[in-house]
């Protein structure tokens, strides 16, 4: 899509068109709904200097992109305009608003939103009052971000600029929010040295920040961290999502922190470090297995879970962790145990067999078994359901047999 043919889907005309199409038939039938708009004299119309099949695809474009928006922003992608990469890059509206309230403490801005993409950080942010101005190099993407702004009625308190962040000097915003691109043509990039800005660019305008926060994948290497800022893992709904490094007036918290936000209910959890709490104790499993929030793993605070339930790893490199009483929270999920087997395929479908269960949900941690040939090979068969939680202490494999208890 070019930047003329979105521009014609802002004017009134377009912004009709739009509303016009039934979403639910064009992504049904997107070849029928190609060829009605076709026929459309309106769609012509909009610019007589575009190909009407480039206006066209404009149009389908903004209706499934908006489609497949609800699932990060509500119902607010209806009146959103995205791009296909802006999309899949953009933050999601519940982690863009947890953070836009932390950055709001520190003071009204003005704050720079380098690599906005299509304006959701920007666009928090702005909805709550700190005057921002976002920096992008494309220029379909400024525009997508600009009309976001527009949208929303923010055009008060948030703007749009193309440019390139590496020529940003550091300083230039007191406030900054920093989302180095982490997509290139082959597809999404783990190192962070080929993130773009580079990570050395992109920290080195952080810290040159009164208060910065700087995004990265949430497989960030914690060797990679710098050694003045604050870490956040963020997950929603069980998926986590991504890292937040927190710097200047930002800093000061806990080094590294778990948070974990539900859609659901609108809650929001979190687990700090402990500094000087040292190893969780290693045990045998208890009557209950508690398995983490990934947001929790993968800051490496498995420890403070553990002293928050007086529990034990089952493993010192595993995750898994029990203890003696059900705690529920959304920081984990509780199994109550009610058989720990050291694993065979035999010994595990006899098990299954004496329990009468049908529905198996299978589980591992430190497992190489395959989880659906294992489902297959059980062939399991009754009423009942169990889950199956794989893994192992010390070398050997085990099996332990659990149910569920409903989540926090």
């Amino acid at each position: 899509m070019r930047v003329p043919a979105f521009e014609a889907l802002l004017t009134d005309a377009g912004r009709e068109l739009l509303a016009s199409v039934d979403d639910a038939e064009a992504t049904r039938d997107a070849l029928a709904a190609a060829s009605r708009l076709r026929e459309d004299p309106r769609v012509a119309g909009l610019d007589p200097d575009l190909p009407v099949s480039e206006l066209v695809n404009a149009i389908l474009t903004q209706i499934s992109l908006r489609v497949r928006g609800r699932v990060k922003f509500g119902a607010l992608a209806d009146r959103m305009f995205f791009t296909p990469n802006g999309l899949e890059q953009s933050t999601r509206g519940s982690v863009a608003a947890h953070r836009a309230e932390r950055i709001s403490t520190v003071g009204p801005g003005p704050a720079g939103d380098l690599c906005c993409g299509i304006g959701a950080d920007l666009l928090a942010l702005a909805g709550r009052g700190v005057p921002v101005e976002g920096v992008d190099l494309d220029p379909l993407t400024v525009a997508v971000a600009r009309a976001n702004i527009a949208a929303l009625g923010l055009g008060d308190v948030a703007r749009v600029r193309e440019g390139d962040v590496t020529e940003v000097a550091p300083g230039a915003y007191p406030l900054l929010v920093c989302d180095p691109a982490r997509r290139g043509g082959r597809g999404r990039v783990f190192d962070p040295a080929a993130y773009s800005p580079p990570w050395d660019v992109a920290v080195g305008l952080a810290e040159g920040s009164a208060a910065a926060c700087l995004k990265a994948a949430p497989g960030i290497p914690h060797e990679v961290l710098p050694a003045g800022a604050d870490t956040e893992w963020i997950s929603v709904d069980g998926e986590l999502k991504e890292a937040a490094l927190w710097f200047g007036d930002l800093a000061g918290g806990p080094r590294r922190r778990a948070t974990v936000l539900s859609e659901r209910d609108g809650a929001r959890t979190r687990l700090d470090e402990e500094p000087g709490l040292g190893p969780a104790p290693v045990g045998a499993a208890r009557r209950y297995l508690y398995d983490p929030d990934p947001a929790v793993v993968r800051s490496h605070l498995v420890a403070e879970a553990v002293a928050r339930v007086n529990g034990a790893l089952l493993d010192e490199r595993i995750a898994y962790f029990t203890a003696d009483e059900a705690v529920r929270s959304p920081l984990w999920r509780v199994l109550e145990v009610t058989e720990v087997l050291p694993f065979s395929l035999k010994r595990l479908r006899s098990a299954l067999r004496e329990r009468k269960v049908g529905t198996v949900t299978v589980m591992k941690r430190g497992s190489a078994v395959d989880t659906e040939k294992l489902r297959r090979d059980l062939r399991a068969s009754g009423p009942e359901s169990a889950t199956v939680v794989l893994t192992r202490v010390g070398e050997r494999p085990f099996a332990l047999l659990c149910r569920e208890l409903p989540a926090a």
